[in-house]
């Protein structure tokens, strides 16, 4: 098992794989009652971030289930769900800022005066999970701090529902799974979209 909580804990000689837990993404607004909040899980099969085969983010303010399973899709409780596949009259953006360097903000400055729809909820699984059904155009989170935990049943909804995960450098996003591991990404509903918006910023 691989926790936020309780680090990476061994619970067989012979594993079969990695539960990837984050019991309450967006601690935070739990905290403070902000209605934003999640449990994500996700199961690997081997140390890499790309052998995730299942996932489920449960938002805990609804109870609805987000959950994906390798080849078959991504399901909003018992529907099926997409990343947003036409063009957007504006594009809903999503940035994770928190604790960004100056340099960073700096760096991102042109997409918050380029687009007047950017968002960040303050639970990264549950608003990957939003992006793959639909409801956000693109996710970035360039701040080399997101954990494994935070964001692998993310990965995976997204993927199944057709959307792209990649890293700072615009490539196919993979990684092990260590505890210590500290992450940027890209999600994103298409690469026009990817393009567009990081046109801004180079």
């Amino acid at each position: 098992m691989l926790g936020e909580e309780c680090g990476r804990v061994e619970l067989s000689p012979n594993p079969k794989g990695f539960v990837i837990m984050d019991a309450i993404d967006g601690s935070a607004n739990a905290v403070r009652g902000v209605p934003f909040f999640c449990c994500s899980l996700a199961f690997a099969t081997n140390e890499k971030l790309s052998s995730i085969t299942d996932a489920a983010v449960t938002n805990l303010s609804t109870g609805d289930v987000y959950w994906a399973s390798k080849g078959k899709g991504a399901f909003l409780n018992d529907k099926s769900i997409f990343v947003h596949d036409e063009k957007p009259i504006y594009k809903v953006i999503g940035i994770n800022s928190s604790g960004s360097s100056p340099e960073l903000l700096q760096k991102l400055a042109p997409i918050f005066e380029k687009h007047h729809h950017v968002r960040h909820f303050g639970a990264n699984a549950l608003e990957m999970a939003f992006l793959a059904q639909g409801l956000l155009d693109i996710f970035i989170d360039l701040r080399k701090k997101i954990r494994i935990q935070d964001m692998a049943a993310g990965y995976l909804l997204i993927k199944e529902a057709g959307g792209l995960m990649l890293d700072e450098n615009l490539q196919p996003l993979d990684s092990d799974l260590s505890y210590e591991t500290r992450l940027s990404f890209v999600a994103a509903a298409s690469k026009e979209i990817i393009d567009e918006v990081f046109s801004l910023i180079k």
